[in-house]
């Protein structure tokens, strides 16, 4: 393949037209919708909306006539169209971090209710440094002992003393993903429960929770979703365990009748528990646009379509740079089976300033330490010859040594 055939692939691609949702600066390849996705073009103007209608006209009266106070399981049921459960199942509230203590630590009660002798939280070694945080100091607090794995050692660690089984779908360093039905199974096979984080996986590759046999799901709305910075995340219980339990945080609008202002906290039935305070309007406002980009590929084939074409930029994208980029040590899977929409390369000592030198140029991936140049592919808005300049230019940085430059070795706050 050479570059006219990226092109030309561009041509014929049935989801080409779905890139002009988007604000995407003019010469900006931009890899690193994993991490905070691309501006809809619809977003600024139903924040506006909001603003200076809603609010500024509206005021208190647009909790009602506005929907406010609906947002939350309306944005929720359009999440829940692409990680595969029903109307009413899935919320939009707080944050990954925080929806995670929540299924965490109703999760453990369950096992503390129904199977007291399992003592056991299983994880990923290299999980998300938040999830392992909140489940370690959950640990603490109750009780439990938190076991960090490598992926292939996962099975062999659930037995009779397993309580939860914690993963994150797709690995935010490598770009593995786990087989979600097969694990899910073991750990129920095992006695246990078991939650995933779909931060990288919502919008991005198809998901089928209520089929692959989750019990708690967590997920992120500024990645793939493309909800803006700090945008809401979402919670999911399966309808067999939502009701069973208060989650910790029993804030007023998880109340089965907030505005009925008792003292006594009575649990809203199902996933309506697990909301706490507050919506935050603004943030869902714009989350709701991200989402629409996404559900906007539904009638050209959907999850389908999008990872066919995820696939084909994530396999173009490795080739290239493992044919011309000599010094890098790929770490992402080769088998499509197991990649999610990313590329990761390491270098043990440059991977920084390289990955400075390619924002420079205005190809934005990221760093993550402490060796891994990450890319992400969003197919909704990267395009083929996008994945084919992104090879090029980071061969030519690597030949040309630009990454010495002293500028590019000044580390950020944000990497």
């Amino acid at each position: 393949m050479n570059r006219d055939d990226a092109i030309a692939l561009d041509h014929a691609d049935p989801l080409a037209g779905l890139r002009e949702q988007f604000n995407l600066p003019e010469g900006l390849i931009y890899l690193d919708g994993n991490s905070l996705g691309v501006l809809p073009r619809s977003t600024a103007a139903r924040v506006q909306q909001v603003v200076t209608q809603e609010w500024g006209e509206g005021l208190i009266r647009s909790w009602n006539s506005a929907g406010w106070i609906d947002m939350p399981r309306r944005l929720g049921d359009k999440i829940a169209r692409l990680v595969g459960v029903g109307p009413g199942e899935l919320v939009v509230a707080d944050s990954t971090s925080v929806n995670l203590f929540k299924v965490l630590s109703a999760a453990l009660t369950m096992v503390r209710a129904d199977a007291p002798g399992r003592t056991t939280i299983i994880s990923e070694r290299s999980n998300f440094p938040t999830d392992l945080y909140i489940a370690q100091a959950l640990a603490a607090q109750q009780g439990f002992e938190l076991l960090l794995a490598e992926p292939d050692e996962l099975p062999a660690l659930l037995d009779e003393r397993s309580a939860l089984l914690m993963l994150t779908h797709v690995n935010y360093r490598t770009g593995r993903m786990h087989d979600m039905a097969a694990l899910s199974k073991s750990a129920h096979d095992a006695g246990a429960l078991v939650v995933w984080d779909l931060a990288h996986s919502a919008g991005a590759v198809p998901v089928d929770l209520s089929r692959d046999g989750a019990d708690f799901a967590v997920g992120c709305g500024y990645k793939y979703l493309n909800g803006g910075p700090g945008a809401p995340a979402f919670v999911w219980a399966h309808p067999r365990h939502a009701g069973r339990f208060w989650q910790p945080l029993a804030g007023w609008m998880g109340h089965a009748a907030p505005f009925e202002f008792t003292p006594g906290y009575k649990p809203a039935e199902g996933i309506s528990r697990y909301l706490c305070g507050t919506p935050p309007v603004l943030s869902m406002a714009a989350l709701d646009c991200g989402v629409d980009t996404v559900l906007a590929a539904e009638p050209l084939g959907g999850m389908v379509a999008l990872r066919s074409k995820s696939l084909a930029l994530t396999r173009l994208f490795a080739d290239r740079v493992a044919a011309t980029c000599p010094q890098l040590r790929r770490v992402s899977p080769q088998d499509d089976a197991r990649r999610g929409s990313q590329v990761c390369f390491a270098h043990d000592e440059i991977g920084y300033p390289v990955m400075q030198a390619l924002i420079a140029r205005g190809v934005i991936g990221d760093f993550r330490a402490p060796d891994v140049l990450r890319f992400g592919f969003t197919p909704l808005y990267v395009r083929f010859v996008d994945a084919w300049d992104a090879a090029e230019h980071l061969r030519e940085v690597l030949v040309s040594s630009e990454w010495q430059r002293p500028e590019f070795n000044r580390r950020h706050a944000v990497t």
